[in-house]
């Protein structure tokens, strides 16, 4: 019967120490998927701001685009300019 008693007692203890394990893992585990989903949100974030960025930069792009071609239309109107200025230069000139 002793025997019997510190069977059962050690019995007990292990299943303790294996409710203990399981629990133990069931909450690291559970951590690691809070973890999981603080990434899966981050890397949501981060698709977002790569949307934004790109929006800006392509936004950028045309003005930059539709400003150079001011500038040389401008840079045309100038040259025309500057070539009836030379002309009548030559006309008075004369």
């Amino acid at each position: 019967m002793m025997q019997d008693n510190k069977f059962f007692s050690r019995l007990r203890g292990e299943s303790r120490d294996q409710d203990r394990k399981e629990k133990q893992f069931l909450d690291d585990f559970s951590s690691e998927l809070g973890s999981l989903e603080d990434l899966q949100g981050f890397e949501g974030d981060l698709t977002t701001r790569r949307k934004e960025i790109l929006f800006k930069v392509t936004t950028e792009m045309e003005d930059t685009q539709l400003a150079l071609k001011k500038a040389e239309e401008l840079a045309a109107r100038l040259r025309k300019h500057l070539t009836l200025l030379e002309g009548l230069q030559r006309l008075l000139s004369k």
